[in-house]
């Protein structure tokens, strides 16, 4: 049977006296993690730090608010779990495994380190939260044009280098402006939150929906050929009109018109969303609530 430490720590600023800093270890390990605010480099540095003092084969940290969860080593069978907190500020969950239970002095040990990592990873915290903010469309809150215009570039890298697909769904709402027209422009953008909702819910936890501008989003699909990207952007299609919005005592049908593009080897970020664009009014004027798919390779 599994044997594993039951403390459930919570770590905050009034959790350790503020003398243990003072300690060489505690400085070496603070001012390495004064380098960096991203989270799963500052848990590596961390870890890094501590191996020496406290072994471990493996380390885990989970990040809800960020949807992040980092692993890395081989799991073994007793642990270790810190629920990271400070002030009233969630900042996440530590957890360490090795073969041999962690000794009370280890642990000791532990929990006075943990005190150089809280406040970096706060900081790390408040500059994701400015930039998840930044990147937000804050009307559908489906990731902005230019989240998707950094993602895009990334993710173009990131398939050449790793001899990778990556595909890109346009969709736009049909008839969109008939919706304004009619109904007023407070229904308009409950359709658009909606669509963005039912896009979100509808794609792989891997993918991403960005809002490109009016009434138009852009999927991006990592590691997705063509023939990938065309049966979800189908799926997407028959789940929008699956719905129905409800407004002022009005039930409205909403359908949308998507294009799929795929990265070629001399794709330009700029061709790649064009093909794809242009996926898109091919299926507006083939009648609408169908899915076009860029053969222009």
């Amino acid at each position: 049977m599994k044997n594993k430490s039951a403390e459930l720590a919570i770590v905050s600023n009034k959790t350790f006296s503020a003398s243990t800093a003072v300690n060489l270890h505690h400085y070496d390990i603070s001012s390495a993690l004064q380098t960096t605010l991203e989270f799963d480099e500052l848990i590596g540095i961390f870890c890094n730090k501590i191996q020496s003092s406290i072994p471990h084969n493996s380390l885990e940290y989970i990040n809800d608010e960020f949807n992040m969860a980092f692993k890395r080593g081989i799991v073994a069978r007793h642990s270790c779990c810190y629920t990271l907190k400070v002030e009233d500020q969630q900042l996440g969950e530590l957890k360490l495994t090795r073969s041999q239970r962690f000794s009370k002095d280890e642990l000791k040990t532990l929990e006075s380190l943990l005190c150089c990592l809280i406040y970096p990873l706060r900081n790390a915290t408040l500059f994701q939260q400015a930039i998840k903010l930044a990147y937000t469309d804050p009307l559908t809150k489906a990731n902005n044009r230019a989240a998707f215009h950094d993602c895009l570039q990334r993710e173009i890298k990131r398939a050449h280098r790793a001899s990778q697909h990556l595909s890109l769904i346009f969709v736009d709402i049909d008839h969109f402006k008939s919706i304004n027209d009619d109904y007023g422009h407070d229904c308009g953008d409950l359709a658009l939150a909606s669509v963005a909702g039912w896009l979100m819910d509808c794609v792989r936890g891997s993918d991403a929906v960005y809002r490109y501008g009016g009434e138009e989003f852009v999927i991006v699909l990592g590691d997705t050929d063509l023939d990938g990207a065309a049966v979800i952007a189908e799926r997407i299609r028959a789940d929008i009109e699956s719905h129905a919005l409800a407004y002022d005592m009005e039930v409205l049908n909403i359908t949308a018109s998507l294009g799929v593009s795929t990265l070629t080897g001399d794709d330009s970020p700029d061709s790649l969303v064009k093909r794809a664009d242009a996926a898109m009014y091919q299926a507006k004027h083939q009648g609408r609530n169908r899915v076009c798919i860029s053969l222009d390779m």
